[in-house]
């Protein structure tokens, strides 16, 4: 595959330290899309406000905001983020953050598990901007977290590589119906910049496995994965979760995407099972019936970013028009027009 082979190369020679880069970043945010996503959604302390889900903060949102921090080509913005993350959630002793900060209780973490595709985020976005802007704390950092995550939570079972959701809960010894996955937690673009960070057979792996289990997942009348997954014996929905394709599970085609993994069947059969009336919606699983349907910008965008991908079609007017209202969507939706931008410009 072609982006794995250049991030590999590039991640390797970031981890080397050799320097500044000989070109200067280019931003692939809008620098009036960025204005817009940090007033709305960035607290002055750093931390990135999911203002969908009673405004707290987690791992994730960071990591996010610390993404298209670097992506704006924001230095400022970007340590305003990773200080708040580093102080207030790399708490615990094995290198990873907790998930969640709740402005709304004291003492804010109560819950002190990580969230694997928080952490991989964060990682990924500290090794980026410490090679561009020749910052070796970040790429120091961005190793120490890579390297924690191979640790706690890449593992094997039943011959496949798999990306644990947490350190703890998702195990066979934890659940009878274990190990569980989210599929929605593989972060394809990032998987081979882990694997300079902390060398490993375990990630190409992990990247090959990820792909051909979300080709097994084909659940309810659309075909779709759930968004948490058993795999004790033949995948199936987990237990105690709803079998649905739900809001994390949106972005696994735009995650492929980002990747380069452009399996027109696969992305297809993601992006017609999603589709209800031509409008992204949460899934149930059992009946095939909508349960939510998703009519902002960035969650339409998944799907416009799929059809640029497999059919060349140019993204609509209202893909390009950002205002941010909810935390979540207005994410993909600046994930998605930096990808096109750089990618697939031809869609724009």
């Amino acid at each position: 595959m072609r982006l794995w082979r250049v991030l590999l190369v590039a991640a390797t020679a970031m981890f080397a330290l050799a320097g500044p880069p000989a070109v200067a970043q280019q931003a692939m945010i809008n620098a009036d899309a960025w204005s817009a996503y940090k007033a709305k959604f960035l607290d002055p302390s750093g931390r990135i406000i999911d203002n969908g889900n009673d405004n707290i903060s987690h791992s994730e949102g960071q990591g996010y905001g610390m993404l298209l921090a670097y992506l704006s080509a924001s230095p400022a913005d970007f340590e305003q983020i990773w200080y708040f993350t580093r102080t207030e959630l790399l708490l615990r002793d094995d290198g990873l953050a907790v998930w969640k900060w709740d402005p709304n209780v004291k003492p804010h973490v109560t819950d002190t598990n990580n969230a694997t595709d928080g952490d991989m985020l964060i990682a990924y976005a500290l090794a980026l901007a410490g090679t561009a802007w020749n910052r070796n704390d970040y790429i120091l950092a961005a190793s120490r977290m890579a390297k924690a995550l191979l640790a706690k939570t890449v593992a094997r079972s039943a011959g496949q590589m798999l990306l644990l959701p947490g350190s703890e809960g998702f195990t066979a010894a934890d659940r009878k119906d274990g190990p569980v996955i989210n599929p929605s937690y593989w972060i394809y673009e990032a998987i081979p910049v882990m694997a300079a960070l902390a060398p490993s057979d375990a990630w190409k792996e992990l990247s090959d496995d990820g792909v051909a289990l979300l080709k097994t997942m084909q659940f309810g009348p659309r075909k779709l994965p759930a968004e948490w997954v058993s795999l004790s014996g033949p995948p199936r929905p987990a237990e105690g979760f709803d079998a649905e394709f739900a809001y994390n599970a949106l972005r696994i085609p735009l995650y492929l995407a980002r990747g380069g993994i452009t399996d027109k069947v696969l992305l297809t059969r993601l992006r017609k099972g999603m589709l209800q009336d031509g409008i992204p919606a949460t899934i149930d699983l059992t009946t095939g019936r909508p349960k939510t349907v998703l009519s902002d910008p960035g969650y339409r965008i998944v799907n416009d970013v799929v059809a640029c991908v497999v059919d060349g079609t140019k993204l609509p007017v209202s893909a390009l028009q950002f205002a941010p209202a909810l935390y979540y969507p207005s994410t993909l939706q600046l994930l998605g027009l930096a990808y096109i931008g750089e990618k697939h410009p031809e869609c724009l």
